[in-house]
């Protein structure tokens, strides 16, 4: 019993650096490195048909095989990295943006509107995020800017919620109080002490929320409601090649790839941004 004890706790420590993270963490590289420099992975032009080479299974010369059009998948899938990426990360920094400023005026004001803010936090919350962006971009209208915005909007209600929940924290703290005994300026109470601390734990949720926006962006824009065709973005690659599966498997097999493994590399980050925050956060 002696000899177990200790081993037992020693196997479930959890490493420094999980070899999950590392390969998230690579996976995440490389597609930054797709979307900033999609030539230096692909050199390819991913608009380039050609009728006769359609429907080619993968191979040397097209390692992700070719469309309906005859276009190479794989330099289509980089270059596809650059819209499906620029649409998350512009879409969950419009979230945060919205949902910090929402949040911190919730959580500094009176118990009035505290109560109006975390009504309406609770009411949106309640509804899946793509489908409120489904429901807000069927007034926008389709396309790229169109698509960011409602996602941004139908996400800000998320980082609301944890910003109120932070600040009214923060508020209650000692130091805060303190504060406001040196200084009667309530804007620099705010900016100076409130809105830093308040904001510590807002990476972790950032870290989720860019998988869901880059999956939600793949969703919306598989109906149509994103880039349109030709324009290469993953979610309008499933759309293009979806009536091929039965012939030509390929043409929605990587593309859905690449969605997959992108969120789940940002969601291992982010878990893993949650566990480092929360051992920081134990006493």
């Amino acid at each position: 019993m002696t000899t177990t004890a200790p081993l037992r706790q020693r196997s479930f420590q959890v490493p420094k650096h999980p070899a999950t993270v590392l390969i998230a963490a690579a996976v995440l590289v490389l597609a930054v490195l797709a979307a900033l420099a999609p030539a230096l992975v692909a050199s390819g032009d991913p608009l380039q048909t050609d009728l006769i080479a359609a429907h080619r299974p993968p191979s040397l010369s097209h390692p992700f095989g070719t469309d309906q059009l005859g276009r190479d998948v794989f330099t289509r899938v980089v270059h596809g990295a650059r819209l499906s990426l620029f649409i998350g990360v512009s879409a969950t920094a419009l979230a945060v943006l919205l949902g910090v400023s929402a949040g911190l005026l919730a959580g500094i004001g009176g118990r009035v509107l505290d109560a109006i803010a975390s009504r309406t936090f609770d009411l949106l919350g309640a509804f899946p995020e793509v489908l409120l962006a489904l429901v807000l971009i069927t007034f926008t209208g389709t396309g790229t800017g169109n698509l960011v915005l409602a996602l941004g909007i139908a996400a800000a209600p998320r980082f609301a919620r944890v910003m109120r929940a932070e600040t009214r924290a923060v508020r209650g703290s000692d130091y805060v109080a303190q504060a406001s005994l040196l200084t009667r300026s309530r804007a620099r109470i705010v900016l100076g002490h409130i809105l830093p601390n308040a904001l510590r734990s807002l990476p972790v949720v950032v870290t989720l929320g860019l998988g869901t926006s880059i999956l939600g962006a793949a969703a919306l824009s598989f109906l149509g409601f994103g880039p349109q065709p030709p324009d290469p973005e993953w979610g309008s690659m499933l759309a293009e090649a979806h009536g091929d599966l039965r012939i030509a498997w390929w043409s929605v097999a990587f593309p859905g790839a690449a969605i997959t493994v992108v969120v789940l590399a940002t969601t291992v980050l982010g878990r893993y941004v949650g566990h480092r925050f929360e051992r920081r956060a134990q006493p």
